[in-house]
């Protein structure tokens, strides 16, 4: 009667998980197309809030109440757009999706195209001929080549009076114009736009590789491995470094029962009840270490498919890694003499210093136990001895040739600091 009830009760178990798994698959394979509606939605969305927005342009209504709340309705839609796309793009790769759906594709990047740029004024609507024209006027990455082009010839030029001198006047020229304040307004709202855009794609560069590469490993990846391995009865143990371990724990275990007995503490009065509780510690301890084994070889299929996922994000948002570059620019360049020379010599005393060789190691036999592979102490050394010394030229070559032109001031503060 009881193995009737454990029966049934495992059927049960069984046809939830196959349901859960077939429901789970259909949900992956309709993700393209889900998520294609999704962005097609927020699409249709914006093109209403144009309409709504040109209406209200008709009544005597405050103006910037206005401009604010299409603003914060246009940043709300364009992240749900890009998100979606971006997701129907990496699983359409994956997934081969051939479902003919290229007018909502077209009239998206329509959408993504109209807005690809910082709006001074959100009256920029359905009129394309003027919003070309004014994002070819504020398209932040171009005018951030520009920035760069006319810092590095700055830099570069030399005349009979301080760079800073003329720097100076051309402020003292900018702050007598009349439109300085809506310059001022515009260059913060692009640096805001770029910042933005920068924050959302560091956001998915970090969450959609790791959610893509949990998600195989715990539903897919991991079942199918164990399974395969006890079917075929693989060996416990991936290399020797783990079979020691194991045995090692074995013989502690062996050492504290003996010490136990000896102060009285647990009394085993027969050899049988001492060698039982030692094959008991023996089956729990080959459990663990096939579970650690699956879990390893998992893992390298998993950390793979993150990084081809990382891959494909980073090539889908190739704006968002300009804005990312641009935010770093800034954000360097931006800091004072005595920052600067305090990053670069925490980054080179921590990777490149003389207590670095200690950090790398436990990296690197951190990363060959994540992956279940024996660490190589041989190579683990001849990489100590090597990749350090390039990150440490290829620092040195980025400080004389790119920090020195562009702040010598803090070339002479790092200087300082390491005498």
């Amino acid at each position: 009667m009881k193995n009737t009830w454990s029966n049934n009760k495992a059927e049960v178990i069984l046809d939830k998980l196959v349901t859960y798994s077939q429901n789970s698959y259909q949900w992956f394979v309709n993700t393209p197309t889900r998520a294609l509606d999704k962005a097609y939605l927020a699409a249709l969305t914006i093109k209403s809030l144009e309409t709504n927005y040109l209406a209200a342009q008709g009544k005597e209504v405050n103006n910037s109440a206005i401009i604010s709340y299409f603003q914060a309705d246009l940043d709300k839609y364009l992240a749900i757009v890009k998100v979606n796309l971006a997701e129907f793009k990496v699983s359409r790769f994956f997934l081969n999706h051939h479902q003919d759906c290229w007018s909502k594709i077209i009239f998206i990047e329509d959408i993504l195209h109209q807005y690809r740029s910082d709006l001074v004024e959100p009256t920029i609507v359905p009129d394309v001929n003027a919003i070309e024209k004014q994002h070819r006027k504020v398209e932040p990455y171009a005018s951030r080549e520009d920035d760069s082009n006319k810092i590095k010839a700055v830099t570069e030029k030399t005349g009979l009076l301080p760079r800073s001198l003329g720097r100076t006047f051309n402020k003292i020229k900018t702050d007598l114009k009349n439109d300085s304040e809506a310059d001022i307004i515009q260059k913060f709202r692009r640096e805001r736009r770029v910042t933005q855009t920068a924050v959302k794609c560091i956001f998915l560069l970090i969450i959609i590789p790791l959610i893509t590469q949990q998600t195989f490993k715990q539903f897919l990846l991991l079942p199918s491995i164990e399974q395969y391995r006890e079917a075929h009865n693989s060996a416990i143990f991936l290399n020797l470094e783990m079979k020691e371990e194991a045995w090692r724990k074995l013989q502690d275990f062996e050492e504290e029962l003996k010490f136990d007995n000896l102060i009285g503490i647990d009394t085993l009065t027969a050899p049988e009840i001492f060698e039982e509780k030692l094959k008991e510690k023996a089956t729990e301890l080959a459990q663990e270490f096939r579970d650690q084994s699956n879990n390893a070889i998992s893992n390298v299929f998993a950390d793979l498919l993150g990084l081809i996922t990382f891959i494909l994000v980073a090539l889908a948002n190739k704006r968002g890694i300009a804005a990312i570059k641009g935010l770093l620019d800034n954000i360097m360049y931006g800091l004072s003499d005595s920052a600067k020379a305090f990053l670069i010599i925490l980054f080179t005393d921590m990777f490149v210093g003389f207590h670095s060789p200690h950090g790398w190691e436990v990296i690197l036999e951190g990363l060959a136990n994540h992956l279940g592979i024996q660490p190589n102490h041989s190579a683990i050394f001849l990489f100590i001895a090597t990749f350090p010394v390039i990150l440490d030229t290829i620092l040195k070559y980025w400080i004389f040739r790119y920090l020195n032109r562009i702040s010598p001031s803090a070339v002479a503060t790092l200087k300082n600091m390491n005498e």
